[in-house]
């Protein structure tokens, strides 16, 4: 009877603390769960934007061809720059604008307007002491006079290039206006048939009266 009793007490011990062992696992506290990584937002501030390359446009010299339409353009655009840069007084501009002009119409035949811008561009040249500017407006002068047949006024103009460019030690220039001397003197031709138009006055032109 002992025997009985004894093992009745031990399997309900046995039984209680069986559960008091997993009342005990219930109650104890879960350790906390670490949250997620909450990943780092992207930064989207002016900043980190990748930054635009600027495609620098090259600007070109304007290309000549034998055609009306390319030759009004042609002027109307530096017609157009010549007028802003007199307005501006930025005459030094301006008077390269002129001698663009006359080798345009010379192109043409105009002979008497590239005559005119020339003048006009030799004035400024000189008040702004652009000596190799002077110096090609000349050789461009003497080519309009011999391509009218009047090779003394030429040479002359080529000889006052010439001893301005001695003067000032531009041995570039000089080589060019030998160039044209010889040139002038083995092509004597008849003279072209000049086309008459008046040339157009920008605004602000008294600088070079």
């Amino acid at each position: 009877m002992k025997f009985v009793l004894l093992f009745v007490f031990s399997t309900i011990s046995l039984s209680a603390s069986a559960q008091w062992w997993r009342l005990d696992l219930k109650l104890k506290k879960k350790p906390p769960e670490h949250p997620a990584m909450i990943e780092p937002t992207a930064d989207h501030s002016i900043a980190r934007l990748p930054r635009e390359t600027i495609a620098h446009q090259k600007v070109y010299p304007v290309k000549f061809s034998p055609s009306d339409y390319s030759y009004e353009a042609a002027e109307d655009i530096i017609l157009t720059a010549a007028k802003h840069n007199m307005r501006f007084r930025i005459y030094n501009d301006a008077s390269y604008n002129f001698s663009e002009l006359a080798r345009l119409y010379i192109l043409q035949n105009r002979f008497s307007e590239a005559k005119w811008y020339l003048l006009q561009s030799n004035l400024i040249s000189r008040q702004e002491n652009d000596d190799q500017h002077t110096i090609l407006n000349l050789i461009d002068l003497a080519t309009i006079k011999a391509s009218i047949g009047d090779y003394a006024l030429a040479q002359e103009d080529l000889a006052e290039a010439h001893d301005l460019a001695y003067a000032k030690g531009l041995n570039d220039c000089l080589a060019e206006i030998a160039k044209k001397m010889s040139y002038i003197k083995q092509n004597k031709l008849p003279p072209a048939s000049p086309v008459l138009r008046y040339a157009e006055m920008p605004q602000n032109i008294s600088k070079a009266e």
